[in-house]
């Protein structure tokens, strides 16, 4: 059965300038259109909290195997093994128990100083300029740098790394997939050299395999999986802080509530999750056929999940259209559900935490700088390649 599409509610998730705002399309979905199908790329989408999270749950129905971006998916490329984001159980869950092993809590909890002192270094030459800009003066070198502490990658070589994530997400055809060749020199040197990061542990973890072998990762996989940790979470950081620093200056008496009352700071970066994600959509394979409403999705079509209408459906959350920090906590959809939970959640909640103290640290006020701010070309992660402010 054919879904009924009205011809004014349209949404394209290549449409960079609507991805900027779709949010009045998305309420107009929840309401009109639940389940809502796209001609022209061939897609349905759903955006209600409740099917939103049932089907990023369900992974038997919706699979990541062809792909978690709707390209992918369309192209209909064979997914290189060990790409986490892109496989299904039972290799996914080796490979995810085998990263949980050694991304750790107290990994990511015992990079605080540095990360503070970072942010310390990138900030301060700022104070009394006037000026800041929320992605290039932070948002651009922290989530990579930071990557490059928990790797154990020497601080002077954490540039080449940064570009090689920049360069791996703005390509534009999708058969090509980074190989991560960039850290042969790092695991040539860590093999002979030995520390306390992940990157030795990955090298020295055993694991059983598909075929139920007990072995270490070949360097392929190891090369594969560092690509993986070092990208996967980079440029969505870099991102929201982007969108802290807009949906901040347009909330003034929010803002003062933090300054006043610091404590407040993880609560606030909850909601700037929940209000703006990064990435809008999940895109998933549907195995199999799977009514809503009243219609048919056919197996082999292609879904959208709408994080960034589900994390705004009023169903859900009091008031969803509305910014609170003060609203109370409910888990969003910003970093998935289910077996694709985002593992690097932690580190970037605490990036996030301590990017916010520093910045509210030395600058309590900002207006946005909107002749000179620049969305970022990248679709899948949308957000600001530049988010400048006045600051007194």
């Amino acid at each position: 059965m054919t879904v009924p599409t009205d011809v004014d509610l349209y949404y394209d998730p290549y449409n960079i300038d609507l991805n900027m705002n779709p949010y009045p399309v998305f309420a107009r979905f929840r309401e009109e259109a639940p389940l809502y199908y796209n001609e022209q790329h061939d897609f349905y989408a759903l955006s209600r909290w409740d099917d939103v999270n049932k089907g990023v749950i369900d992974h038997e129905t919706f699979i990541s195997g062809r792909g978690a971006l709707l390209e992918l998916i369309k192209s209909g490329m064979e997914m290189p093994p060990g790409t986490l984001i892109f496989e299904d159980p039972p290799i996914h869950n080796i490979h995810r128990n085998l990263l949980s092993r050694v991304f750790t809590p107290r990994k990511v909890l015992a990079l605080e100083p540095q990360i503070r002192e970072f942010t310390t270094r990138c900030l301060d030459p700022l104070v009394g300029t006037g000026n800041f800009d929320f992605v290039n003066d932070l948002g651009e070198q922290m989530p990579m740098r930071v990557i490059g502490m928990l790797l154990g990658i020497p601080e002077d070589r954490q540039q080449a790394i940064t570009d090689h994530g920049e360069e791996t997400l703005n390509k534009d055809k999708v058969d090509s997939l980074a190989t991560g060749e960039v850290f042969a020199e790092f695991v040539d040197w860590r093999t002979e050299n030995p520390s306390d990061d992940i990157m030795t542990d990955l090298l020295n973890a055993e694991f059983e395999d598909e075929t139920g072998t007990v072995r270490k990762l070949r360097r392929d996989e190891l090369l594969l999986y560092l690509t993986v940790i070092a990208t996967a979470g980079s440029e969505t950081t870099t991102r929201m802080l982007g969108w802290a620093g807009k949906t901040l200056a347009e909330v003034p008496e929010q803002r003062r509530d933090l300054v006043q009352n610091p404590d407040l700071i993880p609560r606030a970066m909850e909601e700037i999750l929940r209000w703006e994600p990064p990435a809008l959509q999940l895109a998933r394979y549907v195995t199999r056929d799977v009514e809503y409403y009243g219609h048919t999705v056919p197996e082999g079509s292609a879904m959208l999940l709408l994080v960034g209408a589900a994390n705004r459906d009023s169903r859900r959350f009091h008031n969803g259209d509305v910014f609170d920090i003060h609203r109370e906590q409910q888990g969003h959809m910003t970093f998935g559900a289910g077996t694709h939970f985002c593992m690097g959640n932690a580190l970037a909640r605490l990036e996030l935490r301590i990017a916010m103290e520093e910045i509210l640290k030395r600058f309590p006020e900002w207006e946005v700088d909107w002749p000179n701010a620049v969305p970022s070309e990248t679709a899948a992660v949308r957000g600001w390649a530049a988010m400048p402010t006045f600051v007194p």
